[in-house]
């Protein structure tokens, strides 16, 4: 099986990051143009957490609250397991079951690399399968 570092590399870089007073609709613009389904949070190149249509529907939408006068800090998800670079597909398939999360901040040491989603690995798991 892959290791995550392998499948970041495969995506490249993404420019969906903002800074955590970003109101959440600005982060929604950049999820759009991006044809992404979340943005990373991050402050001085430390990462905060992971801004998600998931938090956006349950926090602004299912609780009456406004996309453009709510920040993102105010929404976003920040208690994520984390993985490694090295980490193997299937142990990151149950952090994601067990955490009932979509997601996975990667970091080498204290570094950040980037977020491993659930699509990154179906799409791994399915290109193995089609070689």
């Amino acid at each position: 099986m892959s290791k995550i570092k392998e499948i970041l590399e495969k995506k490249g870089p993404h420019f969906n990051v903002v800074a955590p007073n970003t109101p959440v609709l600005d982060a929604l613009t950049i999820m759009q143009s991006e044809n992404l389904s979340y943005v990373v949070v991050m402050e001085e190149n430390q990462f905060l957490g992971i801004m998600s249509e998931r938090d956006y529907t349950h926090k602004i939408k299912l609780q009456g609250r406004h996309s453009d006068s709510t920040t993102v800090k105010e929404i976003m998800t920040h208690d994520l397991p984390v993985i490694g670079l090295q980490e193997e597909l299937e142990r990151c398939m149950v952090l994601m079951n067990v955490y009932k999360t979509r997601y996975l901040p990667v970091f080498d040491n204290l570094e950040f690399k980037g977020v491993i989603t659930m699509n990154d690995l179906m799409r791994d798991v399915l290109e193995k399968k089609t070689k």
